[in-house]
């Protein structure tokens, strides 16, 4: 019978996500098949898996960890907020449809449920070990009924819970207390042990808490997590953005136009390895400033972000740096770069069809009827026109990889296409090009784009040489970084957390 183990937090972001990558990385060390698994994910930032369905990037980063390819059944839920408390709800990898939290709680609530068992047993049946991880708290006891993410999955898998608490937030102690007190004793038998994550200091400092913890919950704390600033690694939440420092006093600036309705925006991650890049994250209320290069990531609604970078003046600002240095689209910015985006039926917001920046002559459109979700690969054509037939002449005839994740199409006008498709959907129902490109201008509907390392090289070089900077060349620091990263992130929680007991909760019986 497959082994497991559950991760629930005080509170969102206390941790959980890099605490089931760093024990998917431990136990494969250790010779076992390990498989992440998250029963139910609110996220914007999703990921294609092979099987041509969403998942959390968090599931995605933690099948990495354990060395294995991401699967729909490792993230059976996801729903992707869209505003006025609704969301698009993703079930095994497919959209279902758009519906607010309501009807989906107490309406959708046992679909989802049967189809977050059937996803654990799936893997069930192939894996040795199963690290599962919760969502925001499993103490939210006004909806403990319709709970399918925390206390609920425990039972369900019959899993020992560790439960971790962020104490850069606050009041770590009274919020792993105050946990505890609000489980019932049904829910409160699964908790048996907690960690303390992101801690800098004296430990002795926290010993007389830690006591009365234990005092408090009769279960063991495992450890402390130092915070490490070294780790690199992807962020899930668009609230990172809010608390996470980015580098920006370097050779080279990439400003990223932080949209309203940002989605995917670990299309941006790549940048944050290479050392002598910084990025500037650009709000529609802020000034470009001087930056190398502008870059649009996705959204989750196009039109209304459009909207918004025309009320606020940030459109102009753009348009007006488009003939001084290159500009970059991904997905919905591909979209809100041409020159219209056709919403008659006001699907994608109350606006409607709205004029784009007119960076490029391409017009796009909310008419199909689904949503592509699919890996993607494409060739660099070698007869490409503007800046980006400067940059990426040196490899044109390459292999890119990428992932689409869109409902919107795109026609070419008096642009020219970025990609040749060999895998996947691109612009439009034709399935052959993808992107466009026009003087300094150029975008895709590929996210994952700048993850592939030649494609980034290129992009970065023609910058740098343009400032009389080196080229460069070698190996991807952003791949080398990231596997060191979930290495030490492993190493950091074998030092501080007690690993024995981990190890006992996973492969003895906890319940009597």
């Amino acid at each position: 019978m497959t082994k497991c183990i559950m991760v629930q937090g005080t509170s969102s972001n206390a941790g959980k996500s890099m605490l089931v990558a760093a024990l998917c990385r431990i136990y494969k060390n250790r010779g076992y098949k390990v498989a992440p698994f998250k029963s139910q994910n609110m996220s914007l930032n999703s990921y294609t898996t092979k099987e041509n369905g969403e998942i959390g990037i968090a599931q995605m980063l933690q099948a990495e960890a354990a060395m294995i390819e991401p699967s729909i059944h490792m993230n059976p839920v996801l729903l992707k907020p869209k505003g006025d408390f609704t969301s698009n709800v993703i079930i095994q990898g497919k959209s279902i449809g758009d519906m607010n939290f309501y009807d989906y709680q107490h309406k959708y609530h046992d679909a989802a449920f049967d189809a977050i068992k059937k996803s654990f047993k799936i893997l069930s049946d192939e894996y040795d070990v199963i690290i599962i991880e919760g969502a925001g708290s499993p103490a939210e006891i006004n909806m403990r009924d319709q709970d399918i993410a925390n206390m609920e999955i425990a039972h369900m898998a019959d899993a020992s819970v560790i439960l971790i608490a962020d104490i850069e937030m606050g009041g770590v102690f009274a919020a792993i207390a105050g946990t505890y007190v609000l489980l019932d004793d049904y829910d409160r038998s699964r908790l048996k042990a907690t960690v303390i994550n992101k801690f800098r200091g004296n430990l002795d400092i926290l010993k007389p808490g830690l006591d009365r913890i234990e005092e408090i919950t009769g279960e063991p704390v495992l450890g402390v997590l130092p915070y490490d600033e070294t780790l690199k690694l992807p962020e899930e939440d668009s609230a990172s953005l809010t608390t996470h420092e980015f580098a920006e006093n370097k050779d080279i600036t990439i400003g990223v136009i932080r949209l309203p309705k940002i989605a995917n925006f670990t299309d941006i991650d790549p940048f944050e390895y290479e050392e002598d890049v910084g990025l500037k994250m650009i709000g529609v209320n802020d000034d470009v400033g001087d930056v190398d290069a502008i870059l649009i990531p996705g959204t989750r609604n196009s039109t209304e972000d459009m909207f918004a970078l025309r009320e606020s003046g940030l459109a102009d600002k753009i348009i007006a740096k488009s003939s001084e240095i290159p500009i970059v689209g991904i997905c919905g910015g591909l979209q809100i770069l041409g020159n219209v985006i056709h919403d008659e039926d006001k699907r994608e917001s109350k606006h409607g069809t709205i004029n784009g920046l007119g960076l490029l002559d391409i017009e796009s459109s909310f008419s199909r009827a689904g949503k592509i979700v699919t890996q993607s690969t494409a060739t660099i054509p070698d007869d490409l026109e503007g800046i980006a037939g400067e940059m990426f002449k040196s490899i044109a005839g390459e292999e890119v990889h990428g992932y689409e994740i869109h409902e919107g199409t795109s026609d070419l006008l008096d642009s020219t296409a970025l990609l040749n498709i060999k895998k996947g959907q691109g612009n439009n129902e034709d399935g052959v090009i993808d992107g466009a490109s026009n003087g300094n201008v150029f975008a895709t509907y590929f996210h994952g784009i700048f993850h592939n390392y030649n494609f980034r090289r290129e992009f970065l070089n023609y910058i740098r040489v343009k400032k009389g900077l080196e080229a460069k060349y070698g190996e991807d620091p952003y791949e080398t970084q990231k596997d060191y990263s979930l290495n030490r992130l492993a190493e950091i929680v074998e030092e501080n957390l007690d690993m024995d007991i981990i190890d006992k909760l996973i492969f003895e019986s906890h319940m009597e």
